[in-house]
């Protein structure tokens, strides 16, 4: 009967892996926790770490933002406009939109791509206008902790669009959320409705959607990590072996050893720097890693062709209204190792891309 189950469960894993099994875009999220304090109040450490995987580069720039900035999420009539609650750091591609960041209360938000996604139904297509662009800014700006953005999310009060970028790319994306006290949650967006899935996920990988790729990974528990992993590029690959590793890691409060651990990780499920596969001139490799210091207010960055990572120390920067936006070149900079506050330059605020 256990036999008969086990066999059942593979069979169900595998199909889905194999109906995902097409060249892909690729990236990954772990969220690295600390062991918890025997101090009563004393902070857990929790690092959140992610690789940006795509087949062309795509340049990316940090921008530190302070409060009480108002934006808007369209240039279209009606779009969604906010008065920003909180400072924040944001990773911003091609100058134009933003693909992560972290705010001064620790909250962290990535996005990753998920073939499939739909923003848009009859029902959602007529309320306030919000670009891709500017979403995860909106969620930064005005929510503290994990909680407070699901709320939002609920309410579903927008319609995402967004343009598209490298030759016509359509913007599919998943995003996970995590805040100072290690809570997490996923969100995606099925046949236009907010869909969000709250608990212990460590872990956020691309396709297929969140339940089935659980599914897959609940699979490969039984296997036995310490026995056997899948050792592909593919989404549910990557997924499992980062699920096994963050699972089996020593636990420190080290915040340098700490954040060593979450790169090691990321590493072993990255894409090798210019992949290749004959035939198919669309495979993504590994263009850079971020890794999110929640307890310690440090947002990290390691671009693969750098000889070095830095990181922007929030703790240090000027989230007080009226502040200057503060922009960290990345290509201008190259040769940076640790802290890069000093490489901010003031600027105007990035175009985004509606």
């Amino acid at each position: 009967m256990k036999y008969t189950s086990f066999l059942g469960a593979a069979l169900s894993a595998l199909a889905i892996v194999s109906a995902s099994m097409t060249p892909a875009e690729a990236c990954t999220r772990v969220v690295y926790s600390g062991p918890q304090s025997s101090i009563p109040g004393a902070p857990t450490q929790y690092i959140v770490g992610r690789s940006l995987d795509w087949k062309t580069p795509i340049p990316t720039n940090l921008y530190v933002y302070p409060r009480g900035m108002a934006k808007k999420g369209n240039n279209l009539p009606g779009s969604v406009e906010w008065t920003s609650r909180y400072g924040a750091i944001y990773a911003v591609g091609y100058d134009g939109g933003v693909t992560e960041g972290m705010n001064e209360k620790g909250l962290v938000i990535n996005g990753l791509f998920c073939k499939g996604t739909v923003y848009v139904n009859e029902q959602t297509s007529n309320r306030p206008p919000m670009s891709m662009s500017m979403f995860v800014a909106w969620l930064l700006d005005m929510n503290a902790t994990t909680r407070e953005v699901v709320d939002v999310l609920k309410k579903q009060n927008f319609t995402i669009s967004g343009a598209t970028f490298d030759g016509g790319t359509v913007s599919q994306l998943h995003w996970g959320i995590t805040d100072a006290e290690g809570n997490t949650a996923v969100l995606e967006f099925h046949n236009g409705n907010v869909v969000i899935y709250e608990g212990d996920y460590p872990v956020l990988t691309n396709d297929p959607t969140f339940p089935e790729m659980l599914a897959i990974n609940n699979y490969w528990k039984g296997v036995g990590g310490a026995n056997m992993l899948p050792g592909t590029v593919k989404s549910p690959d990557r997924f499992v072996r980062a699920s096994f590793f963050v699972d089996n890691v020593e636990k420190t409060d080290d915040p340098d050893l700490g954040v060593a651990i979450a790169r090691s990780i990321l590493v072993n499920v990255s894409v090798p720097f210019h992949y290749t596969v004959n035939g198919d001139p669309n495979v993504s490799s590994t263009q850079w890693r971020s890794f999110s210091n929640i307890r310690d207010l440090r947002y990290y960055f390691d671009i693969v062709t750098n000889p070095g990572m830095y990181y922007i120390d929030l703790k240090k920067c000027n989230f007080e209204p009226g502040a200057s936006v503060m922009k960290l070149d990345t290509a201008r900079d190259t040769n940076m190792v640790g802290e890069a506050n000093a490489y901010l330059r003031a600027t105007a605020p990035f175009t985004p891309m509606y």
